[in-house]
């Protein structure tokens, strides 16, 4: 099963600017609204999951973790932490 993330905006331009503040790099994706990360170790995902929640105030973007074949799940400042701890939980390689 291949894990994947999903990040979507509404504004021009917040992809852009944080995925390439997370990668410290220039990414050109301005016009872009939905960009996917996909990770044979779901582990791996958990980085920018993070991220994404401890920069949630500055950027207008929703996050969706896909770990199951057509099962998405919000993530939120609600659930984040426990994802993550499930992540390490369920795939502990």
């Amino acid at each position: 099963m291949i894990a994947k993330i999903i990040l979507f905006s509404n504004e021009k331009g917040e992809l852009n600017k944080f995925l390439s503040r997370f990668y410290n790099t220039n990414l050109d994706i301005e016009n872009n609204l939905k960009w996917e990360k996909e990770s044979a170790n779901p582990v791996e995902l958990a980085e920018i999951l993070g991220t994404f929640i401890d920069n949630s105030d500055d950027y207008v973007l929703s996050m969706w973790l896909c770990l199951d074949q057509d099962v998405f799940v919000n993530i939120t400042n609600e659930n984040a932490n426990d994802i993550i701890k499930y992540l390490y939980e369920r795939f502990p390689y």
